[in-house]
């Protein structure tokens, strides 16, 4: 899988590059956000670890770029700002996870396997089934043509489901595209985002659960 790793401190990019290509990721590494836009235009890029401090251009407006454009990669932000507003500001951009300096390194390769399966289910930028639509450039989510509020872990999990195009999803696999964490404690979160994102999806119920199966959304029932 294509990575571009846009970071200025050269030597954190150096180390993470060395690391993500023994990962098995094809790396290309741009230290501004200007270099990154190009690279990001000129390759197939399916996956992009941004800086949001970047000299040049910055992260954000880079990551507001790419969605104008229609870019469909997946991008893990990253930031030494780590407060709650600066997380929703990143995912209002267009980020698709979000992750604060300093970090451990097995979190940013568990949250970089996570985007990497959601990307691997197409890049198609509209997901929809049983009158339930997403665009996935725009992370805005509709039903029957009403706009959704959703909360980001709760388009997560609705993206995951309706990328899975009718096949069932476990509980295990959401916590580790949503969450990117697979402790099993973790389960009860993702019946918990289910539940609210049932209520906000109204009626008929679109999403299907079943035992040792997990769940589905699908116009086949």
């Amino acid at each position: 899988m294509r990575l571009l790793l846009v970071e200025d401190e050269r030597e954190l990019a150096d180390g993470l590059a060395d690391g993500l290509r023994r990962e098995g990721y094809a790396v290309e590494v741009a230290h501004d956000g200007a270099t990154a836009l190009s690279r990001a235009a000129a390759t197939d890029i399916e996956l992009m670890v941004l800086d949001r401090d970047l000299p040049v251009l910055s992260g954000d407006a880079v990551c507001r770029t790419l969605r104008e454009q229609g870019h469909p990669m997946r991008i893990l932000m990253l930031t030494a700002a780590g407060t709650l507003d600066d997380r929703v500001a990143g995912l209002d951009l267009g980020a698709d996870d979000y992750l604060s300096k300093p970090f451990a390194y097995v979190e940013l390769l568990a949250r970089l396997r996570a985007l990497a399966r959601r990307a691997g289910h197409g890049s198609g930028t509209v997901l929809e089934a049983c009158g339930v639509r997403i665009d996935t450039v725009r992370r805005a989510a509709e039903r029957d043509g009403l706009p959704l509020r959703l909360t980001p872990k709760e388009y997560g999990v609705l993206e995951s489901l309706l990328s899975a195009r009718g096949g069932w999803i476990s509980a295990d696999d959401l916590l580790g595209d949503v969450w990117a964490e697979t402790d099993e404690r973790g389960r009860g979160v993702v019946k918990a985002a289910v539940h609210t994102l049932r209520r906000k999806l109204g009626h008929p119920d679109p999403i299907d659960s079943a035992p040792g199966h997990g769940y589905r959304i699908s116009d086949l029932r």
